[in-house]
């Protein structure tokens, strides 16, 4: 077993003196992101925005692109965006909003495919009117929202207020730089984004309550130790367990990445982000933050007390 494991169980790194580094770091990308987020904006796909995306392959070859876009520009459409799509072969065009309802985009459907007729094959065409996208933003938006109450409530009952709150700023945190950088990179934030943060939150939650609970515990049976102390040594003795289950999702996603496809790859690459942003979060921001929130938990010293302070059950 001991091959499988990333650290040693008995490990006794100082996490908490990062607490000053880690921090300003997560504040000044947390603002970053915001910044990002309001001059930058996001990159919504067809699912928010509404419109028509087609997905064409052809026969003959790699596509030309210049020329798919010269065939679309011609049908007098409005706004068309065409790209590469995982392969040379594959092509992806997106067409804004028509005029004239469902109606209106089933018009411009059929105006592709008479343009092209069948020297490319169609794999996959989805309508989005601009009422559905605009639920589908409200009920996502809701859905996040909805989940960080739940998570706050969960953790509340489960252990006292201060976790909680806790718990919250390490999950926002992973919201907001996940966010961040759909904006900042501009990736396609569409519905399966709004996936991979409710799973990223579920995750992160699923490291924090681990830490959580070990603090819980060794308080009760060290009830003497300095705060800063004793939340390093619960972070240790999860350690192993910490890195070992990032490491096996990081290479089931890594894996999915690579060989899962495009229409894939916008989750995947947020999971990835997610699962790396969520474990430092665990140990970086959520243990640390209960030192601010409940300085009164345990014994009060100094940094020089916390590297020294022995063990001594109550």
């Amino acid at each position: 077993m001991r091959l499988l494991r990333l650290f040693p169980d008995d490990t006794r790194y100082p996490f908490m003196r990062w607490r000053r580094l880690s921090f300003p770091i997560s504040g000044l990308l947390s603002v970053l992101c915001f910044l990002a987020f309001f001059l930058m904006g996001m990159n919504t796909g067809i699912d928010f925005q509404g419109g028509t995306l087609i997905e064409i392959q052809t026969r003959d070859g790699p596509a030309d692109l210049s020329a798919v876009r010269e065939r679309l520009n011609a049908l007098n459409l409005g706004e068309v965006q065409v790209q590469e799509f995982g392969s040379p072969e594959n092509v992806l065009i997106r067409i804004v909003r028509q005029e004239g309802g469902d109606e209106g985009q089933q018009a411009a459907v059929a105006q592709v495919q008479e343009a092209f007729g069948d020297e490319v094959d169609y794999r996959r065409i989805e309508v989005v009117g601009p009422r559905v996208s605009g639920e589908l933003a409200q009920n996502g938006t809701f859905g996040v929202l909805l989940a960080l109450l739940g998570i706050m409530i969960y953790v509340w009952f489960r252990f006292e207020w201060q976790y909680a709150v806790g718990a919250i700023i390490a999950t926002l945190h992973d919201v907001v730089l996940t966010i961040g950088l759909f904006a900042a990179l501009q990736l396609e934030f569409n519905l399966s984004s709004i996936a991979a943060i409710l799973t990223i939150l579920g995750y992160s939650l699923n490291d924090t309550v681990v830490v959580y609970d070990r603090i819980r515990e060794l308080r009760r049976k060290y009830k003497r130790m300095h705060l800063i102390t004793l939340l390093d040594l619960a972070i240790n003795q999860t350690l192993a367990r910490t890195t070992m289950t990032a490491a096996s999702t990081l290479i089931a996603l890594l894996s999915l990445y690579i060989f899962g496809g495009e229409v894939i790859r916008s989750f995947t690459f947020a999971m990835l982000f997610g699962v790396l942003v969520g474990t430092y979060s665990s140990i970086f921001i959520a243990a640390p933050v209960l030192i601010f929130l409940d300085p009164d938990l345990a014994p009060r010293g100094t940094d020089e007390d916390e590297s020294t302070a022995e063990a001594k059950p109550a």
